[in-house]
């Protein structure tokens, strides 16, 4: 069975440029609250891993493709999908559509890290036994 993680945000004002576009720079902020969103849907919240057990899930790869623009008011679909699992990193596929449109997709390699070391680490025994979990076909 396929595990996909789905949400929706909306594009406001701060989100597009002048003539009402969405602006990619936002898009990669929007994208950033998915994330932080599944983490919590998953179990580790962001503010508590960070600030009480000192690992975060830094972005280390990104590359995105827009197909169709977007525009303010619009509610963007975001579906994520655990690809890969690897000893310290996870490898994730969005795709984002409107009204099941697709808008644009990106790939998105995250590492787990020692906040305080700066060093990759490895997936706590319990977070890769979830990540795994969410593991499907690419």
């Amino acid at each position: 069975m396929t595990k996909v993680f789905t949400t929706t945000r909306e594009l406001r004002f701060g989100d597009c440029d002048i003539s009402g576009t969405a602006y990619f720079p936002s898009y990669l902020d929007l994208l950033n609250g998915v994330n932080e969103e599944f983490w919590a849907h998953i179990g580790y919240p962001w503010h508590e891993i960070i600030w009480k057990e000192r690992w975060g899930t830094p972005t280390v790869h990104l590359s995105c493709d827009f197909s169709v623009p977007s525009y303010f008011g619009q509610t963007l679909t975001f579906d994520l999908r655990v690809v890969r699992v690897g000893r310290s990193s996870v490898t994730l596929k969005h795709e984002i559509s409107c009204e099941g449109e697709k808008r644009w997709n990106s790939t998105q390699v995250l590492a787990a890290s020692d906040l305080d070391k700066h060093t990759s680490v490895p997936w706590p025994d319990e977070v890769k036994s979830t990540l795994d979990e969410w593991l499907t076909a690419d």
